[in-house]
């Protein structure tokens, strides 16, 4: 008699389609005689390599329901299915290079269509409300790159190619806060009410509201942008991609010392915080690309989602993380809920 396959374990569980999924298995059988296949949510995914215990394959496009099931199939005897949960696409055709945001009056979402590094296109920062629709936020910034808000609903939004930082109002109202900024990319507000960018060339420098900018920190040079978050811990955290698979998650102290946070990536990106002090990351570790989640020591890196492109991450007020790739967002209801707004 035919012993069915058994999943042991997913990693991760939760994925974007084109994400590269390991089931952990027994009894998988590889007979491609008698025909091999994993299902995704009723779909047949691409596998790249396959044991009897262990499967690579690949979250295919056209998975109808977020909630849905992996399931294997031995030349027709199926495996009972494991849970998985994959993102809804929610806005395409952007162009987004960080983190995307949400605003705290409207818990709607903010994303960019940036374009190449001084082009000018006839609208570049969107909103995206929970019906899914739309619109044009009527403002004009070149290369829009880091977003952040205040508690009062105010933007933040970085220009790289001008190296100006921007405020836009709950009104609407822009205004320049700040320039000299270099190539301005990641950008995130400390608890001393300072605005924090980051110079891809190698510099973070602290805004006060008022415009008044300092050097706060040197660290390595990037070659695509720096991405920034404040722990619960009050440090800066810094991600800024280099051409090395073994770059680090660094932290700024408040004296604007660096240091290594956690090590091993390649090309790490955005980044955000839970409550609970867990910093997830977007990189490739291990040979997978995606958002791995960082325990508060450091010490412990788990693959949370599987994707490919993705540049951010935020997340929603009710604990939805939003994962952003280069021209898309997806929604993932993961219940994690991110770092408050003060």
């Amino acid at each position: 008699m035919s012993i069915s396959p058994k999943i042991k374990a997913l990693d991760p569980a939760f994925a974007i389609p084109g994400g590269d999924l390991v089931v952990e298995c027994e009894n998988f059988r590889v007979d491609h005689d008698a025909g091999i296949s994993v299902l995704v949510g009723g779909v047949e995914a691409f596998i790249s390599a396959a044991s009897e215990s262990r499967v690579l394959c690949r979250v295919p496009d056209g998975i109808e329901r977020q909630q849905t099931e992996v399931v294997l199939d031995c030349g027709g005897i199926r495996s009972a299915p494991a849970a998985i949960t994959i993102g809804r696409e929610v806005v395409s055709g952007m162009h987004i290079v960080a983190n995307p945001a949400i605003d705290p009056t409207t818990d709607e979402l903010i994303v960019t269509r940036s374009g190449g590094r001084g082009q000018e296109l006839p609208a570049t920062l969107f909103r995206v409300g929970k019906d899914g629709e739309v619109t044009e936020i009527p403002v004009s910034v070149m290369n829009p790159t880091g977003i952040a808000f205040d508690g009062e609903g105010t933007m933040y939004v970085t220009n790289r190619a001008a190296g100006e930082l921007y405020a836009i109002d709950k009104f609407g109202d822009l205004r320049t806060v700040a320039d000299g900024l270099g190539i301005a990319t990641g950008v995130a507000l400390g608890e001393d009410g300072a605005i924090y960018v980051g110079d891809r060339s190698g510099t973070v420098r602290r805004v006060s509201r008022s415009g008044r900018t300092e050097v706060f920190a040197i660290i390595e040079p990037s070659v695509a942008a720096y991405h920034l978050a404040f722990g619960p811990d009050g440090r800066l955290y810094v991600t800024a991609p280099g051409l090395s698979s073994h770059d680090s998650v660094r932290f700024v102290d408040t004296d604007g010392l660096d240091d290594v946070f956690a090590r091993g990536f390649g090309r790490p990106q955005g980044i955000a915080f839970d409550r609970a002090g867990q910093l997830y990351a977007v990189a490739c570790y291990r040979g997978r690309h995606g958002i791995v989640r960082i325990s508060a020591d450091g010490l412990t890196i788990k693959h949370f989602v599987a994707g490919n492109n993705i540049v951010g991450l935020c997340f929603t007020r009710n604990g939805d993380m939003i994962v952003a790739t280069n021209d898309s967002a997806y929604s993932i209801p993961c219940g994690i809920f991110g770092t408050l707004l003060t």
